[in-house]
């Protein structure tokens, strides 16, 4: 089973950068699919949520508007489009995979996002 998140980097404020997290190893389809991120000192925060069809999604207050969650079932990937980006946003940002019905879960190994001028 693998979680590999990539698209992390630095990225000037106000600007925009994709997060992908690309699944292996088990029914990704099954799985409902979560960003987290996890500033410096800080505890790891929801930030965004998606539904096992896609049908669905949620985001943390904080980041409504600005980013987007997105799904392919066919590529086994998660994405998360994050625009208008502000320094408050810098984390290691983790995509996670969870069966509801059973509560199995998986955790990617995290992205840094850095946004700074």
């Amino acid at each position: 089973v693998q979680l590999v998140e990539s698209g992390g980097g630095l990225v000037q404020p106000g600007g925009s950068l994709r997060l992908s997290c690309a699944a292996s190893g088990f029914t990704f389809s099954n799985y409902q699919l979560k960003w987290y991120r996890q500033a410096a000192g800080k505890e790891r925060e929801l930030v965004a949520f998606i539904s096992s069809t896609g049908g669905n999604t949620n985001y943390a207050d904080s980041v409504k508007g600005r980013f987007t969650i997105s799904r392919d079932n066919v590529k086994n990937t998660v994405y998360l489009q994050m625009n208008s980006l502000g320094s408050e946003d810098t984390a290691v940002y983790y995509c996670n995979a969870k069966y509801e019905l059973t509560g199995r879960e998986y955790w990617g190994q995290g992205t840094q996002v850095t946004v700074s001028s």
